[in-house]
């Protein structure tokens, strides 16, 4: 049975990962380098323009979830995927030949609006059985591309220039909008019942079996939120406050991340074995407990290393283990909306995060905002480890079902 599933899970899930890596190696290459220094150097913008733009592009991207995951369900998947290139593309050649900052926004919205339901496509090809091990592999994709599409395209501005760098941005979507092309989708008795049903049925259908996912509400908002806090104090606690060079700091993220994507996998399958709830209050302590060796131990590279390890261990534990829980309030005939709804959930925990975390480091100090955070964490896995939300699900699904 179980070979059975995971021959599945390569027929069915691993082109689609390999076109998300392709996407999201683009995605992370363009936000996180291109655009900073093509704005700045090239176009003359500020530095607001640039966050504007990165702002937009998160917030099209969460908002459109719902949308493309109505769309998912009622529609053709290869479809959703062509139409998604296509703004994808439209951005980035609309970011690079606008010479106004709105061109820049408007650019990395269509970015945001055609990449996100790509994570729709994956997680709507999730096994059941598989959950965790098949989440695990979607997220050390994404956290490969994470790591790897800045690292590139560094290089590629340093040795060929900004012309050669978009050509490459652009040549990476047009490949993976080519094996995409080729992906041929198993499409579900469910999608062609989806077609007949009027949209208000559908969104009746969703809220009562998504009535059910209450508890997992706080952590949905807070452990994204959590995350958020540090993204505007990172670089600047760790060389400040840790004493960290800039080039120690991106070994201590290396170390961290590259555990984390190494652990994934095996991770989500452990969880699929002995149980999701355990690894995802496990994980949700260890972040706790990582955040904290920083503030407590000697300053230096050692603890900050240790720090960044346990942290990678950590999230390998929680996320497989924590997305195959949500996927247990996905009904099944509505998987694309259903994901589409949790990832629009999460959304706002990432987006109100950075803010909140950037006020509290002026007001208090980057140190106050690692402890927050912390804090945040520990009472995640507290909360979710005197409730046992796993066998509390399994029962008002079926009640879901019967409705």
């Amino acid at each position: 049975m179980t070979g059975n599933l995971r021959g599945t899970t390569q027929t069915a899930l691993l082109p689609l990962a390999f076109v998300l890596f392709l996407a999201e190696f683009a995605r992370s290459a363009f936000l996180i380098s291109f655009l900073p220094i093509y704005a700045a150097e090239k176009l003359g913008f500020s530095a607001a323009a640039a966050g504007l733009a990165v702002s937009i592009h998160y917030a099209a991207d969460t908002a459109i979830k719902i949308a493309a995951g109505f769309f998912l369900d009622r529609f053709s998947s290869r479809a959703l995927l062509h139409v998604s290139f296509v703004s994808a593309l439209a951005g980035v050649c609309l970011a690079f030949a606008g010479t106004q900052p709105w061109t820049l926004v408007a650019g990395a919205a269509l970015l945001g609006v055609g990449l996100s339901p790509l994570w729709l496509l994956c997680l709507s090809r999730v096994q059941e059985g598989q959950r965790g091990g098949q989440i695990g592999l979607i997220y050390a994709v994404w956290l490969s591309a994470l790591g790897a599409g800045p690292v590139a395209i560094n290089f590629a501005l340093e040795r060929g220039g900004y012309g050669f760098s978009f050509w490459l941005l652009a040549g990476l979507l047009v490949l993976g909008w080519a094996l995409g092309a080729g992906w041929r989708p198993i499409e579900r008795p469910a999608e062609h019942r989806n077609r007949r049903l009027s949209a208000s049925r559908q969104i009746g259908q969703l809220r009562r079996k998504l009535r059910s996912m209450k508890p997992l509400l706080p952590g949905m908002v807070l452990q994204m939120a959590a995350v958020g806090l540090l993204v505007p104090i990172l670089p600047a606690f760790a060389t400040g406050s840790l004493g960290l060079s800039l080039s120690e700091y991106s070994l201590v993220m290396i170390a961290g991340g590259g555990c984390a994507v190494a652990l994934l996998v095996p991770m989500g399958w452990l969880a699929d074995r002995f149980g999701h709830m355990r690894f995802l209050v496990v994980g949700f302590a260890g972040m706790a407990v990582s955040m904290l060796l920083v503030l407590f131990a000697a300053s230096g590279l050692p603890a900050a290393l240790a720090a960044a390890v346990l942290l990678g261990l950590s999230c390998a534990a929680a996320l497989p283990a924590w997305n195959a829980l949500l996927a247990r309030f996905v009904p099944e005939e509505q998987k694309g909306t259903g994901w589409g709804v949790l990832s629009s959930v999460e959304g706002i925990g990432i987006m109100i995060g950075p803010a909140i975390g950037g006020w509290i480091a002026e007001q208090y100090g980057a140190t106050t905002t690692v402890v927050v955070s912390a804090a945040l964490m520990a009472v995640l896995a507290l909360f979710y480890g005197l409730r046992p939300i796993e066998l509390r699900t399994r029962a008002r699904h079926k009640a879901g079902d019967r409705v």
